[in-house]
């Protein structure tokens, strides 16, 4: 009880700091980590892709779809299914996405299911997260379920003035060891040269 407070809290302190920031950080911020992600070697080898679709106060990462898409990688976003439950659907272009659940841009409901062994890499996104992978959320558990059923690599993105030196962190939750800020790559806590 007392690391749900915690998150919380923290959840608050982030969206407060969130709220003084504006957009066109976000926007820097997604088109460099964008960059930095063509460049790691799990998107090299990728054939497919599942990411996120940025909202407001995230790293807007739609530089990153895009390239997926005209680099010939099948592209997966998540569609809510239920509360803490997604799925991981195909697109063929980002005009496919329409407002779904929470105002975040899904796949239609007719899309492609795409089964979490099809997928080669995860890129997901977080309130904030350490430089060691620990994550908060938003609190719905969507990610960390989706993930206890995927073992393949994955990716946590966050701009770099939502970096926090500690997370609550509990017994279901996935630490990711690749964390990308605008201005560092990090593995297992170490940032990449």
């Amino acid at each position: 009880m007392q690391l749900v407070k915690e998150k919380a809290t923290l959840r608050r302190k982030i969206r407060e700091i969130r709220s003084h920031i504006p957009e066109s950080y976000f926007r820097m911020a997604g088109e460099a980590i964008s960059k930095q992600l063509f460049s790691c070697p799990e998107y090299h080898t990728a054939r497919t892709v599942m990411a996120f679709v940025s909202t407001p106060g995230e790293a807007d990462i739609y530089p990153f779809l895009q390239r997926v898409l005209a680099d010939g990688k099948h592209l997966a976003v998540p569609l809510c299914i239920a509360p803490g439950v997604m799925e991981a659907r195909q697109i063929e272009d980002l005009s496919q996405l329409e407002e779904g659940h929470y105002g975040i841009p899904e796949p239609p409901n007719t899309a492609e299911l795409v089964s979490p062994t099809e997928i080669d890499v995860v890129i997901v996104p977080c309130v904030t997260c350490t430089i060691n992978g620990e994550r908060l959320g938003h609190g719905g558990g969507y990610y960390d379920r989706f993930l206890s059923a995927y073992d393949g690599p994955a990716i946590l993105v966050c701009p770099e003035r939502l970096i926090c030196e500690h997370v609550p962190v509990e017994p279901l939750d996935h630490s990711i060891p690749v964390v990308i800020t605008e201005i560092a790559s990090y593995r297992n806590g170490i940032m990449e040269t």
